[in-house]
């Protein structure tokens, strides 16, 4: 009787794999998968060559047009200058990464932080082009750390290292006082500070940060959240995990709070439970869901358990055609 052959070793998934491994596979899966989408998608905010202010310089006769003289440096030094402003065309993309200990949960192939890093990388490589800058600034535990906008490949691929070698939390003893919580809210605040152009911010959370009981009630990092929309175009990258929205029936398991280390006993064998879990997940959501739309950021859903590439190519469609539509509108008014 002739024995059947083992089924081939399953390929590694990238959680499985080392950093440096798991940067060669993101950059693949984008270049290959969504390289296309978003390249050239970005215009100058006014036409010309530019028109924020970068400094000023000693005019140069010849060179220099009259029109740019900057009059008030040339009375104060009087020495003829003329205004240097930086070319609109170059985009700058601020990125907010959640790191807080919110994130570390997951129960597919990806964890939420993961999945995380993958949005990061999506966005870096479809951004990158030539004068355009990408910088950061990671939510962690520890506090916020920041990474300078800057261009290149280089700079992209050490931040995405950055954050694949970030440490996790160790988990909080429910006997001891925990500490100071991230707070989203200060976050957007402090990209608000940095990025003082008009640009790209994207936000990478799952946005559980004090979301009110009352629905109507506004999120602590709404305003923040509405100061910032309100100058540059803002992509919510809500990162969720499918065990956050329902409960399966496994019997008695211990429910861990990652934020503040309070635990629960749960019966996941009660249907009534299992119901109202899964409807007051899908109520926070739709609450996510609705503070974003208020604040005038566009919304991108990603889940660990599914395909996140198709949903950023989905997304870029969508964008694309909402942009069309008006002009496609004033094209036939015409």
């Amino acid at each position: 009787m002739r024995r059947a052959a083992a089924p081939p070793p399953a390929a590694p998934g990238l959680a499985d794999l080392a950093p440096d491994q798991r940067l060669r596979r993101l950059e693949l899966t984008v270049t290959r998968r969504l390289d296309g989408l978003l390249q050239g998608q970005h215009r100058g905010l006014l036409p010309g060559p530019g028109s924020e202010i970068a400094g000023s310089r000693e005019y140069r006769p010849g060179e220099d047009e009259v029109r740019r003289m900057d009059w008030a440096v040339t009375a104060r030094t009087t020495v003829p200058h003329v205004r240097e402003v930086d070319a609109d065309r170059e985009l700058t993309t601020w990125l907010l990464v959640d790191a807080s200990p919110s994130m570390e949960f997951g129960t597919a192939e990806l964890d939420k932080r993961e999945l995380s890093v993958a949005a990061v990388a999506a966005v870096g490589f479809l951004t990158a082009g030539t004068g355009n800058r990408l910088g950061a600034q990671v939510l962690t535990e520890g506090g916020l750390r920041r990474f300078p906008a800057r261009s290149g490949r280089t700079h992209l691929l050490s931040l995405l290292r950055a954050l694949l070698a970030a440490p996790r939390a160790d988990g909080h003893d429910p006997g001891k006082p925990s500490a100071a919580q991230p707070d989203l809210g200060a976050a957007l605040a402090a990209v608000q500070r940095v990025a003082r152009r008009r640009g790209l911010v994207v936000v990478v959370s799952d946005f559980l940060d004090g979301l009110p009981d009352q629905r109507a009630d506004p999120a602590p990092w709404e305003p923040a959240l509405r100061r910032l929309a309100a100058r540059h175009q803002v992509l919510a990258v809500e990162i969720t995990d499918p065990r956050e929205l329902e409960l399966p029936d496994v019997g008695l398991i211990t429910l861990v709070d990652p934020e503040t280390g309070r635990r629960r006993e749960v019966w996941t064998g009660d249907a009534a439970l299992r119901r109202r879990y899964a409807s007051a997940a899908a109520t926070q959501r739709e609450q996510v869901r609705r503070v974003l739309r208020r604040c005038g950021a566009t919304h991108l859903a990603l889940r660990t358990d599914g395909d996140w590439t198709a949903d950023i190519v989905r997304h870029v469609h969508t964008q694309r055609r909402l942009a069309a539509a008006p002009a496609a509108a004033r094209g036939g008014l015409a």
